[in-house]
């Protein structure tokens, strides 16, 4: 198990950050939860700090960061990302800060139908992005915009990209596990637990793949 940690986490008030904050907690982390709205987050703990603030508006990144062990991102915003690379913005400041603060370890949550760099989508995948999922296309080319960068510029940090087919809400579905080949569709609460898992797993580290139930393929 890995020893307690401070995680800094963007997204907590979201359908996925609401429960990994809680599974953090759970297993004794502490928690520095930035939240636009931080009353949206309803969860009280000692471990737990919630700071007001938005990716979009100035953050003090270095304050935010001091002691922090691991970062973890699972910010979207439909409307927004039609119309500009938020989140892609928002890491070209997070990593910089992050070599700073001597912070090593940072998570950032995409879409399953976002393209890892350098790969193609199944075709299925695609089918489905090119007509069912074809609202949310801002969202993937900025996910896909954030990955690049990862890749190409922040080596020296131990991210890692979990491309997430997160579905609905409701109880577990089983356990997720790492998937190059296929992406299971996953509630939020086992996505949220994948996360906390991939945080810390060395061999994930600079990877951007998806996630699939242990009967998946």
């Amino acid at each position: 198990m890995t020893p307690s940690q401070t995680l800094l986490v963007f997204g907590a008030t979201g359908q996925t950050g609401r429960h990994f904050t809680r599974l953090a907690l759970d297993v004794g982390h502490r928690v520095r939860a930035v939240a636009r709205t931080p009353g949206k987050l309803a969860i009280e703990h000692d471990a737990l700090e919630v700071v007001q603030g938005s990716v979009t508006e100035p953050l003090d990144l270095d304050a935010l960061l001091a002691g922090v062990d691991g970062v973890v991102v699972m910010l979207g915003d439909v409307v927004a990302q039609r119309a500009r690379l938020v989140n892609t913005e928002f890491v070209r400041e997070l990593v910089p800060a992050m070599r700073r603060s001597g912070t090593r370890r940072l998570l950032y949550q995409a879409g399953g139908l976002s393209v890892a760099p350098g790969k193609r989508l199944m075709p299925v995948l695609r089918l489905v992005r090119a007509t069912i999922a074809r609202g949310y296309d801002g969202q993937h080319r900025d996910n896909e915009a954030v990955m690049r960068y990862l890749s190409s510029e922040a080596d020296d940090i131990a991210w890692v990209a979990h491309r997430a087919g997160i579905g609905s809400d409701g109880v577990s579905k089983g356990v997720l596990r790492r998937s190059r080949t296929w992406i299971s569709i996953g509630t939020f609460v086992d996505c949220a637990a994948y996360n906390l898992q991939l945080l810390f797993d060395d061999d994930a580290v600079h990877s951007c793949d998806g996630s699939a139930y242990r009967r998946g393929r």
